[in-house]
C-alpha cells in the first residue's frame, strides 16, 4: 500500500521514522512519500535510483506561536496548497499526520473532502486548548492514534475513535547505542576533555532557539561564577536540521569556550550529563526516560502569550507545560514559565539538581513513574499494524 505521513518537525520525523520502519515490517511492499526529515528518510531507505520520497524537509516550515504564524501566513498558504496537489497526484492509501496541527488540520479536511483515508498520529493537543477541533476530528479523520495514556479518558468521553499503543519514545530511546556507550568513549567521541557538564537543549524551532539562548548563556556564566562549579562546563545538543550558526553567535566561542555544540547526539549529550536545563517539548520527555535529571525552560514572545491567557485561555486548562509532569498530574522536574525563566532561577535549580543527593533522588524515582506509565516496547509497529487493519475492507 502506498502511505503519505506528514510531520513538521524534529519529533515528528523521529516518530515518523519509527512508524516508516513498522509499517515496512508489517507491509514489505509498502510505498511512502512524505513531509519529513532526515530520520523518515533514513527509514525508507529508498534504493539508490528510485524517486526520491521526501517531498520537503521540515526545516524549511516549522513555526511556533501565534506571531509566527501571522508573519509567515503566506508562506504556510502555499505550502498547504502544494501538499494538496501533492496528494492529488499520487492517491495514497492513507494520509498519515504527525502532529503539526496549524498545517495538518488543512490537509485532513482536502484529504477527507477528496475521499482519501486519514489517520492521525501523535494526537492535537485539544485537552490543552482549541477543544472544538475535536469537532474537525471526529469529521476528517479516520482514527486517531494518541500516545500519552492520559488521552485516553479524554477523547473517549469525546466520541473521538482512537488506538492508544503505547509511546514510541521508549522504542526510540532505549535502542540507542548512546545509552550503553562508556563516558570516556563520548567524551573522545566529540573531543572534549572528560569533565563535570550541564546538557543544554534549546528546542528544534529557530524561534525557540533565539529566545532559549540568552537566558542558557547567562545561566552558563552565572553557575560558573559561583564558588566550587568553576570547573563545570556546558553541552548544546544542536537539534536536527539546525545549523552552528543558530547557536554560535550566542555562544561567542571566544568568550565562552566552556559551552561545547554537539549535533547528532542528544540522548548521548543527556546521557552522561550531571543535569540538563530543557525547552519544553519531547526532548523533556526524553530526559526522563533517559534518567537526567532535569529543569524545564520556556519563553515565546509577549503577543503569543497574551493570547494563550486571554483568548486561548490554554494555560487556564493545563496545570503543566511538560510531558512527563503532565503524564504523572504532577511535578516529577520543576518548570520555569516565560517571566519566571531567568538565569538566576535556572542557577538555583541547577545547583539544586547537582549538589542534593536526595532531590536527584526522588526525581528519578517520579521518571520511573513516567516510564511504567507509558506501557510497554514495540508501540511503532503495533500502531502500524493497527493502521494496515483499519485499511483493509
Amino acid at each position: 500500500m502506498r502511505y503519505y505521513l506528514i510531520a513538521g518537525e524534529a519529533s515528528g520525523d523521529l516518530h515518523g521514522s519509527n512508524l516508516i520502519r513498522g509499517l515496512k515490517a508489517e507491509d514489505p511492499a509498502a510505498e511512502f512519500r512524505f513531509w519529513g526529515g532526515d530520520a523518515m528518510l533514513a527509514a525508507a531507505a529508498v534504493p539508490e535510483g528510485a524517486p526520491d520520497p521526501l517531498v520537503r524537509h521540515y526545516r524549511d516550515g516549522a513555526v511556533m506561536g501565534f506571531w509566527e504564524v501571522l508573519t509567515r501566513a503566506r508562506t504556510l498558504l502555499r505550502r498547504v496548497r502544494d501538499c494538496e496537489e501533492d496528494l492529488l497526484a499520487w492517491r495514497p492509501d492513507a494520509v498519515i499526520l504527525i502532529d503539526y496541527p496549524g498545517f495538518n488540520f488543512k490537509i485532513a479536511k482536502f484529504a477527507h473532502d477528496n475521499g482519501l483515508k486519514v489517520f492521525w498520529y501523535i494526537a492535537p493537543k485539544t485537552w490543552a486548548s482549541r477543544e472544538r477541533r475535536n469537532r474537525k476530528l471526529k469529521a476528517w479523520v479516520d482514527r486517531l492514534f494518541i500516545v500519552f495514556p492520559f488521552e485516553q479518558e479524554y477523547f473517549r468521553a469525546r466520541g473521538v475513535p482512537f488506538v492508544y499503543a503505547g509511546n514510541p519514545l521508549l522504542d526510540a530511546v532505549d535502542s540507542s547505542p548512546a545509552l550503553q556507550e562508556a563516558p570516556e568513549a563520548f567524551f573522545r567521541r566529540h573531543g572534549l576533555a572528560p569533565c563535570r557538564y550541564v546538557a543544554l537543549l534549546a528546542g528544534s524551532r529557530g524561534a525557540e532557539i533565539r529566545r532559549m539562548m540568552p537566558v542558557l548563556m547567562a545561566f552558563a556564566d552565572r553557575l560558573r561564577a559561583l564558588p566550587g562549579y568553576g570547573d563545570c562546563e556546558f553541552i548544546l545538543a544542536g537539534a536536527p536540521a539546525r545549523s552552528p550558526q543558530d547557536y554560535l553567535p550566542a555562544v561567542g566561542e571566544s568568550r565562552r569556550p566552556y559551552v561545547h555544540l554537539v549535533f547528532g547526539d542528544t540522548y548521548g549529550v543527556l546521557r552522561h550529563a550531571g543535569a540538563a536545563v530543557i525547552n519544553s517539548g519531547t526532548a523533556s520527555l526524553e530526559a526522563a526516560l533517559v534518567g537526567t535529571p532535569q529543569v524545564v525552560g520556556w519563553n515565546s514572545s509577549a503577543l503569543t502569550v497574551f493570547l494563550m491567557r486571554h483568548i486561548g485561555h490554554v494555560m487556564d486548562h493545563i496545570k503543566y507545560i511538560s510531558l512527563g509532569n503532565l503524564i504523572l498530574d504532577r511535578l516529577a522536574f520543576r518548570e520555569l514559565v516565560q517571566e519566571e525563566f531567568t538565569p538566576a532561577a535556572v542557577t538555583d535549580e541547577v545547583v539544586r539538581l547537582l549538589g542534593d543527593d536526595a532531590y536527584r533522588a526522588r526525581m528519578l524515582s517520579e521518571y520511573g513513574e513516567i516510564r511504567k506509565a507509558l506501557g510497554t516496547a514495540g508501540a511503532s509497529r503495533a500502531v502500524a499494524a493497527a493502521m494496515i487493519a483499519a485499511l483493509k475492507p
